[in-house]
């Protein structure tokens, strides 16, 4: 048995050396299918599409394990600007004429340790050791990718756990127009963008800074971690704006490691700080395949998601925040929130209310009314209920731009928030006074309870102290969402509209309602008549803020029994 093993080992040690040879010998430009002058972007891609393409668990195609053998190898060195700078000038990333046909050992290449009795491949993967006891000896098989195996040695599992892949690195943003690629780097540029994580820098960059983190964790001693470099760069660039990217080195910074709940394995791993719809950080760890788009897609789903998608149909855009926080709606012809919109919500949480919708037609009068003439576009309101336009028809370079470029725009309408507040605070008339609610007459019953309006709220007096507490009550109310609606037929016209009426002098008015005008102890009376049914509903109880909300909103909600008018009313 023992015979049997070590005559595999030989004829496997051989095998490899021959393939090294043959490896070492083929130019690297070639093997990758790149100019001599190409950027790093370049030779990343074509490793990435090559290994993938000629990966021995997907190919098995004779001679498939051989040219990955090159393609790894090619990779090692172009990758390194050293090494590919001596194969320039020498032919041999060492630096001397020639070729080496011998292991390289250390970081590169093949090499095989007697003692240790295990097998390391440089590149992107690696065989470790993984001991043995006695005189036998255990090889196996790991990959640096998020999850990882142990299995015998054998020429059908051993490069099993190897995953690549590629991504065009062109995305849409969201209707905002679509990216530009970003210039291609050198390797040592791309690799210190991403930027090594300490706590110092993790409580300063990281930590509720509403931008999303892909956080790669390692130990020194690993391998794998140049691939993983590698995808990290790739889908970095192509989320350049809404992405940010780090390196966490657990031998270091083993505290911070323990902090975040974060153990050492036997391979580097990969985690996105994000945000939770209720605000709260959290780190989600990538267990799939290591293909640089499927990791580009969990990163875009870990992106903030505190904008609200509404509907204009329902959504009041015109009632007064009672908040001090300004609100923002993007209209877009996208079904989803666009990643760009999805950024600026984290970025700027807290500091605004987000909303979202779909939209498709510029004359729709409930777009037009908002004053927008071309999609995609952002409309904010200061928190005493001020309209402001802040940009139709965006079009964007990229994302990285975009968010720079919506970001500022952000920031004026909260600057314009603050000195709205200061002036209120300091006493100065707002904007926009407290509604004040019209007698019902002869000349405007048709505009304000004609066929036209949905509900009109009427409140019905017989002194002066009485209409004095229903003027102050309903113009409250009336600027309520809840009962400030935009009706769907329309768009222009209100679904509740308010008013008063003096009952002392419209005794026929009540009548036609109802043949008892009402007769109550009380000098104030609330109505809700619906004038295309011909129906009412009457609410006696406090006449308080609270309580005459609620009577609107179950009047809205169709929760309130109405009756038949005895016939219809009419105004003296």
């Amino acid at each position: 048995m023992v015979r049997t093993r070590l005559a595999i080992s030989v004829v496997l040690v051989s095998t490899l050396l021959l393939l090294n040879v043959k490896a070492k010998s083929v130019d690297p430009y070639k093997v990758l299918g790149v100019s001599k002058d190409a950027k790093q972007r370049e030779i990343q891609k074509a490793f990435h599409k090559q290994s993938l393409k000629y990966h021995p668990d997907k190919n098995k195609d004779k001679g498939a394990q051989e040219k990955f053998a090159e393609i790894n190898n090619a990779y090692e060195i172009l990758s390194d600007e050293e090494k590919r700078k001596n194969y320039d000038l020498y032919g041999d990333e060492k630096g001397q004429p020639g070729f080496d046909s011998g292991f390289p050992g250390g970081n590169g290449g093949y090499s095989y340790s007697s003692s240790g009795g295990g097998f390391n491949f440089g590149g992107p993967g690696g065989w470790q050791n993984m001991g043995g006891g006695g005189g036998s000896k255990s090889f196996s098989f790991s990959f640096g990718g998020p999850s990882e195996s142990s299995f015998g040695f054998g020429m059908d599992d051993i490069f099993s756990m190897f995953s690549g892949g590629s991504s065009k690195g062109k995305e849409q943003f969201g209707g905002f127009g679509s990216s530009s690629n970003a210039e291609s780097k050198s390797k040592s540029s791309t690799v210190a963008a991403i930027k090594t994580i300490n706590s110092q820098v993790y409580k300063k960059d990281v930590v509720d800074q509403g931008m999303t983190w892909l956080l790669l964790s390692y130990l020194p001693s690993q391998r794998g971690s140049q691939y993983h470099e590698s995808i990290i760069e790739e889908v970095a660039e192509s989320l350049q704006g809404a992405l940010k990217v780090g390196r966490l080195n657990c031998e270091t910074e083993s505290s911070l490691c323990k902090q975040l709940g974060i153990v050492p394995r036997r391979a580097p791993r990969m985690f996105v700080y994000s945000y939770t719809s209720s605000g709260k950080a959290t780190l989600a760890e990538y267990t799939e395949e290591l293909v640089a788009k499927k990791v580009k897609s969990f990163c875009q789903e870990h992106l903030p998601r505190f904008s609200k998608k509404i509907d204009l149909n329902t959504f009041d855009v015109s009632a007064v925040s009672s908040q001090k926080t300004p609100k923002v709606l993007l209209l877009s012809t996208k079904k989803d929130t666009p990643v760009i919109w999805r950024v600026l919500s984290g970025l700027y949480n807290g500091r605004f209310v987000f909303y979202n919708t779909e939209v498709h037609d510029t004359s729709d009068p409930k777009i037009q009314k908002l004053g927008v003439d071309k999609f995609p576009a952002i409309v904010g309101w200061l928190s005493n209920g001020e309209k402001q336009v802040l940009k139709t028809g965006i079009t964007v370079k990229n994302l990285k731009s975009a968010v720079q470029e919506l970001g500022k725009l952000l920031e004026g309408l909260e600057k314009k928030n603050k000195k709205v507040s200061s002036k209120s605070q300091a006493g100065q008339a707002p904007n926009e006074s407290s509604e004040k609610i019209p007698l019902l007459s002869r000349p405007n019953f048709d505009s304000i309870c004609g066929e036209n309006t949905p509900v009109c709220i009427i409140g019905a007096f017989r002194s002066s102290n009485g209409k004095e507490k229903l003027q102050s009550i309903m113009s409250k109310v009336s600027q309520k969402s809840l009962s400030r609606r935009q009706a769907s037929t329309t768009g222009s016209q209100d679904t509740v509209s308010y008013s008063l009426l003096d009952a002392t002098k419209q005794s026929a008015f009540l009548s036609s309602l109802d043949k008892s005008e009402f007769k109550t102890s009380s000098d104030k009376l609330l109505i809700a008549y619906k004038p295309r049914r011909g129906k009412f509903a009457t609410f006696k109880g406090d006449m308080t803020i609270e309580e005459v909300e609620k009577f609107v909103a179950a009047v809205l909600n169709g929760d309130i029994q109405f009756t038949k008018t005895r016939q219809k009313p009419q105004i003296k």
